[in-house]
């Protein structure tokens, strides 16, 4: 309970309608801080929680929890397997922060057991399809259809291409470092960038191996919300295969788990729209860039921001791998 502080334990207790019985720190969240709640109804209900809440830092792109609140909902309401939020609590640690809610699921997360753990072997069998075709529920959603999920200029004003480079230029100029490959890589990303302009739908923003839960028999649910937004379907598409997501599986680039062609198929078939491989290229480029600025990132969040979580440190010296893989595909290629 000390974990809470009193205040917030009477929020979250009248939240989940019974008496906390334990909370716990979950591992592994490097952008916003988790809790795990137990409580027990006074019927003797006995009921398991997440509760998610912005960090004191976080990566540029991220929104905060109370739009990933909204995000989540919407999600659930399109038939996406992904936990429907059940009660959001603006600054319930501190101003201007938010947290929410939401039903525990089962499953692992930790990318090294989803790739090699032979406990999920059956499960790897038809993860890249189950994938496929949930990503495209989620592209299902567009602006039209909630137009107040994020500002209308974040996705009126530009293409998607052009909307992340502009993104990513304002980031990468406020690196404390320079970077010059990554200067390399944007301008190779300016130049090539898809001229014809692209359909906008939501985007997860994070859709990769650790951002979903897997059990025995398969997928359980999507999970970390916080980079959504309207943009290009190819974000998704290609995210998944980021050189730092295949989990040392490099020769399985859907996730580190499976060839394309069965995640690619799956998504054709229930999204309707065909996969145009040049624009594969492109995105993936433009992913594993994204990437690196995003590692530089958080290890600028450790030594400039404040943040004292050694993994933050660990995670910034992979910039410099996403680097040579962005330059390696330019010049070679998707395997």
């Amino acid at each position: 309970m000390s974990t809470l502080g009193p205040e917030a334990a009477v929020r979250v207790r009248e939240a989940v309608g019974g008496e906390i019985t334990r909370v716990e720190r979950l591992a592994g969240g490097a952008c916003q801080d988790n809790f795990v709640v137990e409580a027990r109804s006074a019927s003797g209900v006995e009921s398991r929680w997440v509760l998610r809440s912005d960090a004191r830092t976080s990566l540029p792109g991220s929104i905060d929890r109370a739009r990933e609140y909204e995000v989540m909902r919407t999600a659930a309401e399109h038939g996406v397997m992904t936990p429907k939020p059940h009660a959001l609590l603006p600054e319930l640690f501190a101003p201007k922060t938010s947290a929410y809610l939401l039903p525990f699921f089962a499953g692992e997360a930790i990318g090294r057991k989803i790739v090699k753990g032979p406990e999920l072997s059956k499960a790897r069998e038809g993860l890249a399809a189950e994938l496929g075709r949930e990503i495209a529920k989620v592209h299902s959603v567009r602006p039209q259809a909630a137009p107040d999920l994020f500002p209308r200029a974040d996705y009126t004003d530009k293409s998607p291409a052009e909307f992340r480079l502009a993104t990513m230029r304002t980031h990468l100029d406020g690196l404390s470092r320079v970077r010059p490959a990554l200067e390399w890589l944007f301008r190779w990303l300016e130049e090539n960038a898809p001229k014809d302009d692209e359909e906008r739908v939501l985007v997860h923003g994070d859709f990769r191996t650790g951002n979903f839960l897997v059990v025995p028999d398969g997928l359980s649910c999507l999970l970390d919300w916080e980079f959504s937004h309207y943009g290009s379907p190819y974000e998704d598409l290609t995210w998944i295969s980021v050189r730092d997501w295949r989990f040392g599986q490099l020769a399985l680039p859907i996730g580190g788990f499976s060839k394309r062609e069965p995640f690619y198929e799956a998504y054709r078939e229930a999204s309707g729209r065909e996969v145009d491989l040049v624009k594969v290229h492109y995105w993936e480029i433009l992913g594993n860039v994204s990437w690196a600025l995003g590692a530089a990132c958080q290890g600028e969040r450790y030594t400039h921001g404040g943040e004292e979580d050694l993994e933050l440190l660990a995670i910034g010296r992979r910039a410099s791998e996403m680097e040579w893989e962005a330059i390696r595909l330019v010049e070679k290629g998707s395997v």
